[in-house]
């Protein structure tokens, strides 16, 4: 259980910071940043479950997608703890770590929701409603998320699962930005070079 008693301990005053094993990284190191832009994500979302909980208490209803964005801020903490924990020779088997089990259950969110949406013929413009618009922005600082945790795998070793959980993810908010815009109906589509005549 994680215990905070001290809200400022001035260890980071130069420009460092620490990882769970107790190691210490300049602040832009590619570890911090990429588990720093997964708390990034974690507000965005954070604020729409809170835009989300008062349209569910205004229609009286229970939502499955709110449940949904719970359980998702809860497990990019866990995927927050797996990127702050390097890999080394004192990895312990309690070391907690994305699982495939939390990818699966993205891919299942994926494929049930999807399976609603009309196919696509062009690529979607972010927009719509503005829950779309807020779902896109979540995706698009998953995609960032990602990347930096391509970054890091290129100098490290890192769980195999938590770039596979920042893919899905990045999936399902698109799946469910269409679902914002009334399955789709309201998607704003990319038409390209439309403005490129004089």
């Amino acid at each position: 259980m994680v215990k905070i008693n001290k809200i400022y301990t001035k260890t980071g005053d130069d420009g460092t910071t620490g990882l769970t094993d107790g190691s210490r990284v300049k602040k832009y190191d590619l570890r911090p940043e990429a588990y720093g832009t997964v708390d990034e994500l974690n507000s965005i979302l954070g604020m729409i479950v809170s835009l989300y909980e008062d349209k569910i208490r205004k229609e009286k209803s229970d939502d499955e997608i709110l449940n949904l964005l719970k359980r998702i801020q809860n497990d990019l903490f866990d995927l927050g703890a797996d990127l702050s924990k390097p890999f080394s020779t004192k990895n312990d088997i309690n070391d907690l770590r994305i699982i495939k089990l939390q990818v699966d259950f993205l891919e299942n969110f994926i494929d049930k929701y999807n399976k609603n949406l009309e196919p696509l013929n062009s690529f979607v413009l972010p927009g719509g409603t503005v829950f779309s618009s807020w779902f896109h922005l979540a995706r698009t600082v998953t995609r960032r998320a990602e990347r930096n945790v391509c970054g890091l795998l290129d100098k490290e070793k890192i769980n195999k699962y938590s770039l596979m959980y920042l893919n899905r993810l990045s999936d399902l908010l698109f799946v469910i930005s269409r679902m914002m815009n009334d399955n789709g109906q309201k998607d704003v589509l990319w038409k390209p070079g439309q403005y490129q005549q004089r």
